[in-house]
């Protein structure tokens, strides 16, 4: 049986994917680095490996996003697993725990909720670079939270705690520093839910009614009655979708009303706080 090396697999197998694609799956297949597949090209794979790519590269071709198939993606310079029970976490997000952070004492134990945490990027981000806040990450998939959890362990977060419920669910009268979430906020029907990577990802964590501000204003119109006097909310959102957050966060109560964009300069969060008595 003939071997095939690393540059033959990538030039055989490879033609109808991205080649930056490609290359993040022989690296997952192989183990190895980038700079391997560079400095190692005439490298031969043996029959396991050489069959374990080419099934993958076959599924790419058919649209499966990389993170599904090599099950990770990094996201705040940190590694979590990814299944197509959670959304991929995306770098515009991070643009979130940004703004999360720079709200969050260093030296002080906030309460910090998640709503919709899927395999929990943003809490467990939070986590990570807050150790004494306290995290309730909430998600009403229980398969999203098992994600989730597994993130927490491999991450070697503590300070986080995982809730199955429906956004707020029941806190017992439990108030939070800061809520923060990135909700369902594309609109049902919207063409893009059937391209690209989105036609994999859960359509339960994307998509809502009404323009795909139903979540959004649900998480707004609750958010007052579980948080601390001056705690603020944050909020991911859609492109052409600041203007109608801002005017619903108002609308609640909240001040101090802001949208900030994303490295592309797309409007993407938005928030506020409650009045400081």
């Amino acid at each position: 049986m003939q071997l095939i090396t690393i540059r033959d697999a990538l030039q055989q197998w490879c033609r109808d994917i991205d080649d930056i694609d490609a290359r993040i799956l022989l690296q997952h297949v192989l183990n190895v680095s980038h700079a391997h597949l560079i400095a190692h090209a005439e490298q031969a794979l043996d029959s396991k490996q050489a069959q374990s790519f080419r099934l993958l590269a076959e599924r790419r071709t058919r649209g499966e996003p990389v993170a599904y198939l090599i099950g990770k993606r990094e996201f705040y310079s940190l590694g979590f697993t990814v299944t197509p029970a959670v959304l991929i976490p995306r770098p515009e997000t991070e643009l979130l725990v940004d703004l999360a952070l720079a709200r969050i004492p260093l030296d002080l134990p906030w309460k910090i909720l998640d709503l919709g945490t899927g395999s929990g990027a943003i809490a467990l981000a939070i986590a990570k670079h807050r150790p004494l806040a306290n995290i309730v990450a909430v998600d009403f998939s229980a398969d999203a939270l098992a994600v989730a959890k597994i993130n927490a362990c491999q991450l070697d977060v503590n300070n986080a705690r995982f809730i199955e419920a429906d956004w707020f669910g029941d806190f017992n009268g439990e108030r939070f520093n800061l809520i923060v979430s990135n909700p369902p906020y594309i609109a049902d029907g919207d063409p893009h839910l059937t391209r690209g990577d989105l036609r994999f990802e859960p359509h339960l964590a994307l998509a809502a009614e009404n323009e795909g501000l139903d979540c959004i204003r649900s998480i707004i119109a609750a958010a007052p009655a579980h948080l601390v006097v001056g705690g603020a909310l944050l909020l991911e959102h859609g492109y052409d979708q600041a203007e109608a957050c801002r005017r619903l966060l108002s609308e609640a109560g909240f001040e101090r009303i802001f949208s900030r964009p994303d490295l592309a300069g797309i409007p993407r969060v938005s928030g506020g706080a409650l009045e400081i008595a």
